[in-house]
């Protein structure tokens, strides 16, 4: 029997993240405008679910989820001032910073005192002045644009104390230039006059007045441009072919001639990315792009159709899966600008894959990561990776000819990478070039010979792995890195800063305080920015020298106003792993107003990664005023924890290895660190039940809770499983075969990856189980999360369904409603209350305000 209940909302929990990431209450552009109803499907059937120990009940009121909702991020972050944002190194070495306070937010500029060695910190401008300079500019622009559009709206004046300046540039003529929402503004010295710099036609206008083609296949994002260095031509894709567009005219230059359909230049419509913004590499000077046309005439397609009141319209796209035979390929270029010559690099197609993630582009600004031209423009260095990531090649293109050689090759018996985020640089003056391998089990960088690809020495060394390599001074011979775990003693996931000689010597750390550090460097070395804290102690922004020495204190975080509303710091904790001996780490909320005499159930917030973890998708542990909505869970009644297991990346390559090398083993999923941690917590502390035990995560996460539900459901009896990739053959193919290896067919037409899917596991559910899925999820299909239905209908099981019409990953509008959704069950189901049903969090539109004014 199936009785199915409907209800209605357009609230929701806000969330956006790539590939298999997890949700947070951040902000996604791309999920504004999806609208939303909620479809709850209550799928009833004989079987009961586990019982819970007997519990007195609690009645929570509307206040109570109000206390809750105020550890939100869009509640607490206007509570903490002086967070620096928005490091920018300027041309002469000073650094530009944003640094909000009570009263607005302050533009600053620290730098070397004239005539002195001595740093100090001013104002860059007078927020007034150019508050008043910037709606005289503004109102020009505005009654030149009213005269050609009578229906135009006014523009939003600007306020002293919310500039909303993202970006600062000083110009040759003494004056500077700034850039808003409105656009670009030049502005004098005196900042008595800023006039706006003309914006170019839109892509649309642009692709319409040359009656551009609409494509055969629907693509959900449009074209975005990619700036060249000096930013002065823009490169776009029109009509699957590459074209750059003039700035500041607006005239346009067609590049690449031959690209169709699903065989187009500078695409990344693969997979579970599918846009048609231009992905290039400018070379240095502007004057040469490399690129690939992507080839998926043969991978297969992907379909979801929207929820509408009238026919709806197909939505379909590549999307290749793991084990597919045909999987989308690129065919690299170097494209001279001036001329349009097109040089195809004599090489085979390859991979659709980076080095550095699961995409071709990994920071968001459009560069094709995996590239590098050199100086004079002649020569094209690049890494090919095999389709499973266990092989790869550094390889040397003429970028005139191009002729292609191999320089080095490396092959790894599981996947390589993802400790670092920069895997290799090349040092184009010494002929040589920095590789990051994890050959001895932590990721260290190594100096190689750039013609013969022989290894001449072992750069960084000791415990932990490489995270980045900032900067390299290739004529004092020295090489500035982030790492974690390479000082003994402390949390191995804290970051810090290191020098070292390129010949291996004189490795020694920058920064000095006990605590994890996020560090911007100067183009030049000479200086960083320093930005540390610890979960519990708030942020220090400094400048140091290449010694560590400080040069001056940008900012400190001021959380009185935090503190005087109730806050209390979460409590990093040290746990033992399922093993019984290796050390994995973890964070623990408890309720506000905590009372050690109080039995509180337990909430496992998890993410299984291999690409992050639990508690390091929120970032390092630093301090952060709040981490999704854990410290908001924990003041319904519960023990909020999030643990990162073995597996999770940020420490040796064995750990990570550990769990994440096999489809069979990426179905562990860090569940049995996960309940380890918990039962060592409840001996710790007698508050903690450890017979009333909740879990709950995003994408991956969804798949760590059904997986922990299923596999252990004599010790989780809740889990809220969101957007879950529950069947890794269900998923994109670049993201599962870089873990799991490759999909292998046995004799009986059984598969290597079977061991991981959910639905298998079905039959085992004892306790209360959510599924939610956004129907349009593009990222992970919802047919993830119907494979699991599916089986348990046929089991016989008892479960609950959330559908959300018409939203993605992330659940745009409909954030705060699921949000709450999940507090009412884990507060009805696990906790024995009864929810505060008449409770409205606040609406989507009013956490995005709030979001912006914070920044």
């Amino acid at each position: 029997m199936v009785v199915i209940r409907m209800e209605s909302g357009f609230w929701a929990r806000l969330f956006a993240r790539c590939c298999c990431s997890n949700s947070s209450d951040g902000i996604s552009l791309l999920m504004l405008n999806c609208r939303s109803s909620i479809v709850f499907a209550r799928v009833m059937v004989l079987a009961s679910a586990g019982a819970l120990p007997a519990v007195a009940q609690r009645v929570y009121t509307t206040q109570d989820y109000a206390q809750a909702e105020r550890w939100m991020s869009y509640n607490v972050n206007p509570l903490v001032h002086h967070t620096v944002r928005g490091v920018e190194y300027l041309a002469d070495g000073r650094v530009f910073y944003r640094d909000p306070g009570v009263g607005g937010t302050a533009y600053m500029i620290a730098g070397q005192t004239a005539g002195t060695k001595a740093w100090s910190v001013a104002p860059a401008f007078d927020n007034a002045k150019l508050a008043a300079a910037l709606n005289a500019a503004i109102e020009t622009a505005s009654k030149a644009d009213s005269s050609a559009k009578p229906d135009a709206k006014a523009p939003t004046k600007v306020e002293a104390a919310k500039l909303g300046v993202t970006a600062y540039k000083e110009e040759a003529n003494g004056g500077f230039a700034v850039t808003t929402a409105e656009g670009v503004f030049h502005c004098d010295a005196a900042v008595t006059l800023c006039t706006e710099e003309p914006k170019p036609p839109s892509e649309e206008k642009t692709a319409e007045k040359a009656g551009g083609k609409k494509a055969a296949i629907v693509r959900r994002h449009a074209g975005g441009a990619n700036l060249s260095p000096d930013k002065k031509l823009a490169a776009f894709i029109r009509d699957n072919n590459l074209w750059v567009r003039t700035v500041a005219t607006g005239e346009e230059r067609q590049l690449t001639t031959d690209g169709v359909e699903d065989f187009g230049y500078a695409t990344d419509n693969a997979g579970w990315q599918h846009s048609d913004g231009a992905i290039v590499t400018w070379s240095a000077d502007g004057k040469k792009i490399a690129t690939f046309q992507q080839d998926q005439r043969k991978t297969g397609l992907m379909y979801l159709v929207p929820v509408t009141n009238r026919h709806p319209k197909l939505e379909a796209w590549r999307y290749p899966l793991v084990g597919d035979k045909d999987v989308t390929m690129i065919e690299p270029v170097v494209i001279d600008v001036a001329t349009a010559k097109v040089v195809r690099l004599k090489t085979e197609p390859l991979e659709h894959r980076s080095m550095e993630c699961d995409d071709v582009s990994c920071d968001g600004d459009g560069r094709w990561n995996d590239v590098e031209f050199s100086p004079d423009d002649a020569r094209l260095a690049f890494v090919a990776t095999s389709r499973d990531h266990k092989d790869e090649w550094v390889r040397m293109a003429d970028a005139a000819t191009g002729d292609v050689r191999d320089v080095y090759h490396e092959h790894v018996d599981t996947y390589y990478g993802w400790q670092a985020k920069t895997d290799w640089k090349v040092l184009w003056d010494s002929n040589e070039f920095l590789w990051v391998s994890e050959r001895s089990n932590w990721a260290q960088a190594y100096l190689y010979d750039l013609t013969t690809g022989e290894l001449k020495n072992q750069v960084t060394r000791g415990d932990g792995p490489v995270w980045e390599m900032k900067h390299v001074d290739e004529k004092s011979r020295v090489l500035y890195f982030t790492a974690t775990n390479k000082v003994k003693g402390e949390d191995p996931y804290y970051v810090n800063y290191f020098r070292v000689d390129l010949d291996g010597k004189h490795q020694r750390r920058l920064t000095p305080e006990v605590a994890t550090h996020e560090v911007t460097a100067s183009e030049d070395g000479k200086t960083f920015v320093d930005v540390y804290s610890t979960v519990d102690t708030p942020q220090t922004a400094v400048v140091r020298d290449d010694a560590g020495k400080v040069l001056a204190t940008l900012a400190k975080q001021d959380v009185s106003q935090l503190v005087a509303a109730g806050w209390k710091a979460p409590e990093r904790v040290e746990l033992k792993a399922h093993d019984g001996k290796t050390a994995v780490y973890g964070i623990l909320f408890k309720p506000t107003n905590f009372d050690a005499t109080k039995k509180y159930p337990v909430v496992d917030y998890v993410y299984p990664g291999p690409q992050d973890g639990s508690c390091s998708v929120f970032g390092p542990p630093g301090f952060e005023a709040s981490r999704g909505d854990l410290q908001a869970m924990a003041d319904l009644g519960f023990a909020v924890v999030c643990i990162d297991g073995m597996g999770n990346p940020h420490r040796s390559k064995s750990f990570h290895d550990a769990h994440a090398s096999s489809p069979a083993e990426m179905n562990d999923d860090t569940i049995p660190d996960q309940v380890a941690g918990i039962k060592e917590l409840a001996a710790r502390y007698a508050w903690m039940d450890a017979d009333r035990v909740g879990i709950t995560g995003h994408s991956g996460g969804g798949n760590a809770t059904v997986s922990a539900m299923f596999h252990f459901p004599d010790f989780f009896k809740v889990g809220w499983a969101e957007s879950g990739n529950h069947d890794q053959r269900e998923y994109e193919d670049d993201w599962d075969e870089r873990w799991a290896g490759l999909e292998v067919m046995g004799p009986d037409n059984a598969d290597n990856y079977a061991a991981q899917a959910n639905a298998d596991y079905a039959k085992n559910l004892k306790g209360h189980l959510m599924l939610a899925h956004g129907t349009m999820d593009d990222n992970v299909p919802p047919n993830n999360t119907l494979l699991v239905v599916e089986a348990l209908i046929k089991t016989n099981k008892d479960f609950d369904m959330l559908m959300i019409p018409n939203v993605h990953h992330g659940y745009a509008a409909a954030t705060p409603y699921v949000m709450k959704r999940k507090w009412d069950y884990f507060v009805k189901y696990l906790a024995g209350g009864t929810p505060a049903m008449d409770f409205v969090p606040k609406s989507y539109e009013e956490i995005v305000k709030a979001y912006y004014a914070a920044q």
